[in-house]
């Protein structure tokens, strides 16, 4: 009897995990300590700190109880839907706008400003999940993903892997032709919709514009001499996302790393330490706002990251911390038909946040919170 030979899988290096496995992955997130000891710092540092030893066996113990029914992904984020709903409420007052225009039958990718590293696909998780539709499938670079633990809590939560860290141009290539391939693979089969950020890593200076090369990333799919790069971007469903926040936690880390300038370089826990505080820490207000349906029309790269473009700036809601910040900066009180919405800090409070900054830093942290309003004035100037 010839035995039937299994089909490679094409993807198995960057796609999240399946169902099937789930059990032998969360037996080694239990079985290592730095994840447990880091979940035990998100939620009882003084423990961690003062009763190390038996604080680690006991929440291995209360982990190894919660996840003994997780058999599947979906187990997995409704395990942990109730906790980051908890935390969101805490932490921030959430509204969303625009998912009403988008069918719900349909996947899309979505290609969103980048502000923080959990939060931002987080809340677009929440609020497809809250209207009944599928989860996201998220873009997040191998740059985050030293830690093996790290890799396989996010494959769990549906994240796939952008490679970042190769060798020479032909393996950035192999790598970006199979990230095109995968993405278009999850949308034609509409198998799941897509989070991306609209460049690489985090928008740290405020200033939300799409780089041209996630879009011909993304048309690396396309059949030579049969498909062309407008062809392939419009059966992708494209649909710019913006998430506007009132207070970003990570305001402080972001404009010490600007000011310093070329040659800064992170500790080795800074992106999980800048995970932590972009999850715990206050946000105030945050909206959500899903941009308008694909164009029927097939459009060029250069259109497209117009259109992109055009909608961060348009769908990013002011509220008065971005206000505020470009008043200091500009020395002059913003007038014109600029909508600002009214927030949850008041000024003096505000301003303390950057209380010990250098006088760089200060500047950095107020650009970045003043740039939304610059981009707003600026596109309504030319029309």
């Amino acid at each position: 009897m010839v035995e039937k030979q299994s089909i490679p899988d094409p993807y198995s290096d960057i796609r999240p995990f399946t169902d099937e496995e789930i059990a032998p992955v969360v037996e080694a997130l239990l079985s290592d300590r730095e994840f447990v000891s880091t979940m035990v710092g998100l939620t009882n540092p003084t423990a961690l700190r003062w009763l190390p030893g038996i604080a680690l066996w006991w929440a291995r113990r209360l982990l190894r109880r919660e996840v003994a029914h997780v058999n599947s992904i979906y187990d997995f984020q409704m395990l942990v839907k109730p906790r980051l709903d908890r935390i969101s409420g805490e932490t921030s007052t959430f509204t969303v706008a625009g998912l009403e225009g988008l069918p719900a039958d349909q996947c899309h990718v979505f290609i969103s400003n980048h502000r923080d590293i959990v939060m931002d696909s987080a809340y677009a998780n929440h609020a497809l999940n809250n209207e009944g539709r599928k989860t996201l499938q998220i873009a997040i670079g191998d740059n985050l993903l030293q830690k093996p633990w790290v890799s396989d809590l996010m494959r769990i939560n549906k994240s796939f892997i952008v490679k970042r860290n190769l060798s020479g141009p032909k393996q950035l290539l192999a790598a970006s032709k199979q990230l095109a391939s995968y993405i278009r693979e999850m949308i034609t089969s509409n198998s799941d919709p897509i989070w991306i950020a609209q460049r690489e890593g985090r928008a740290k200076d405020g200033n939300d514009v799409t780089d041209p090369a996630i879009l011909k990333m993304l048309s690396l799919s396309r059949q030579k001499g049969v498909e062309t790069p407008e062809a392939v971007l419009r059966l992708l469903n494209i649909v710019p996302l913006t998430i506007s926040y009132e207070l970003d936690p990570c305001d402080t880390r972001k404009a010490k790393e600007l000011a310093f300038g070329v040659g800064y370089e992170k500790d080795a826990f800074e992106d999980l330490d800048s995970i932590a505080t972009g999850i715990m820490g206050q946000k105030g207000q945050v909206h959500l706002q899903f941009g308008a349906p694909p164009a029927e029309e097939e459009l060029s790269i250069e259109a497209m990251v117009e259109r992109i473009d055009a909608a961060m700036v348009t769908n990013y809601r002011l509220f008065e911390t971005n206000a505020w910040a470009w008043e200091i900066l500009n020395g002059q009180t913003l007038t014109g038909d600029v909508m600002i919405h009214k927030g949850s800090i008041d000024r003096g409070d505000f301003l303390a946040r950057f209380d010990g900054l250098s006088d760089a830093e200060r500047d950095y942290a107020l650009a970045m919170y003043a740039q939304p309003v610059s981009r707003r004035l600026a596109y309504q100037e030319a029309g």
